[in-house]
């Protein structure tokens, strides 16, 4: 393998030990991880949902990979896809900044890879830096978005290089792992234009299915291209030159602690304006709101603020990336709960009213601020022609105010409590947070079946 960039990830995917990852980063992965069980949970009934499950489960292997929430297992690609769709489906799993994608989505096909070889939680835990690690630098060496292209792209490559250390490959391996997830899984950006269909909470649930699998190729012997990167009609030629960040060493920290927890249900660009809201509800009621101006930055503007569609979103896809339907039912409840995404509050005229008093604005000042910070203002004119205002720079997740570890546990007690019984719940999360203790995952995932005391 002469391709450079592939051989410098492979050679770190080869060399990182537990031992090599600070205590505070191995601290911040249980935290993912604790956060992505809450979220698959909790989505577990959801349509689409129950469509991944079910295809995954068309399969059933006895010593393959749990899917989430039942004691039925299956291939561990199939497994990274059905557990995949539950860990993104509500949009409560972590972002990296900048419209960076979501680098949990990798946790699923980490765990399917650890249930079929019986991985410690320790392997775990650097599987999953490492495949964080991996997902951040080709974000920042690459943007898939500005090409019209989708950031699920990163996912392919971090669930394959995360699968590929605990399946215990060859450097060479390895290398034909990485290989195998670039070159068939450039995705279109598609996924998230205009009204919003199921696939936006699957894409990178295919992502690292694929990601799965082509560790699993790479296991067998199938190679890659040399060259994917770097070669004739490679990465470099469809995206322009880059050159990839240097991985995890002297001088260049972990990034996975940079990665955004979210602190509601709801899109990353969303969580400023929802905190400006709360605070304005507390100072004026919706019958006084003449008008509402969102002031936020042009990638907020651009994601959840400029198409049409957003102000009456027709799915919970388009409500959960909608900034003028968001922010009003915000403003009308008084609090902010998914429930809002709900057939009947999508329908709901009070919202859609007030919505269409909303105008969404890029300030070029605050574009300049992201995306070091979330900054929003939000501007509101009453009937008697005050003016109150509420800004907001980092929302509670981002690393600059993160969440604390009562908080990670309380977002997993109330995720998880939607589908799994009080004393159950607390039993899992005992389990998760003491992850590093574990010789394998089995005790975790028969804790999570949501059927265990049927």
């Amino acid at each position: 393998m002469t391709d450079t960039t592939i051989a410098r990830i492979a050679d770190f995917a080869n060399t990182l030990q537990f031992s090599d990852i600070p205590v505070h980063v191995s601290h911040d992965c249980k935290r993912r991880l604790i956060d992505t069980f809450a979220c698959g949970l909790a989505a577990h009934y959801q349509l689409p949902c129950g469509i991944a499950r079910s295809v995954a489960l068309r399969v059933k292997v006895p010593n393959g990979s749990y899917v989430l929430g039942t004691a039925l297992k299956t291939l561990p690609e199939l497994a990274a896809f059905a557990n995949g769709v539950m860990v993104r489906y509500l949009d409560g799993n972590d972002a990296y900044p900048g419209g960076g994608g979501h680098p949990s989505d990798v946790i699923p096909a980490v765990l399917a890879a650890a249930n079929i070889n019986k991985r410690s939680g320790k392997d775990v835990i650097t599987a999953v830096t490492l495949a964080y690690e991996v997902f951040y630098n080709f974000r920042q060496a690459a943007c898939m978005r500005d090409r019209g292209m989708d950031h699920v792209f990163y996912t392919a490559v971090g669930s394959a290089i995360g699968a590929a250390r605990l399946m215990s490959l060859s450097r060479e391996q390895l290398a034909n792992a990485i290989s195998l997830a670039i070159t068939p899984n450039i995705a279109l950006h598609a996924t998230r234009r205009g009204h919003l269909s199921m696939w936006k909470g699957c894409a990178a649930a295919n992502a690292a299915r694929n990601g799965t699998f082509a560790a699993v190729l790479a296991a067998q012997g199938m190679t890659g291209p040399d060259h994917a990167i770097e070669g004739s009609h490679g990465l470099r030629e469809l995206v322009g030159s880059f050159e990839f960040p240097p991985l995890p060493g002297p001088g260049r920290p972990f990034k996975l602690p940079e990665a955004q927890m979210k602190y509601f249900l709801s899109e990353s660009h969303s969580h400023a304006p929802i905190t400006a809201a709360l605070e304005l509800h507390r100072q004026v009621t919706a019958d006084d709101i003449k008008d509402i101006t969102i002031y936020t930055y042009w990638f907020a503007w651009s994601e959840i603020g400029s198409e049409r569609e957003k102000w009456r979103p027709a799915t919970r896809e388009t409500a959960d990336h909608s900034l003028p339907y968001i922010v009003a039912a915000v403003l009308l409840d008084g609090h902010f709960g998914d429930e809002i995404f709900s057939d009947e509050r999508l329908q709901d005229e009070k919202i859609h009213r007030l919505a269409d008093k909303i105008i969404v604005k890029e300030d070029p000042e605050l574009s300049r601020q992201f995306p070091e910070k979330y900054p929003c203002r939000i501007e509101i004119t009453t009937r008697s022609g005050n003016t109150i205002t509420a800004s907001v720079e980092y929302p509670r997740g981002h690393h600059k105010n993160p969440m604390t570890d009562e908080e990670v546990s309380d977002k997993f007690r109330s995720l998880a409590g939607r589908v799994l019984p009080k004393k159950q719940v607390e039993q899992a999360l005992t389990l998760l947070w003491k992850i590093e203790e574990a010789s394998d995952l089995e005790p975790l995932f028969e804790m999570v079946n949501i059927d265990r005391n049927t």
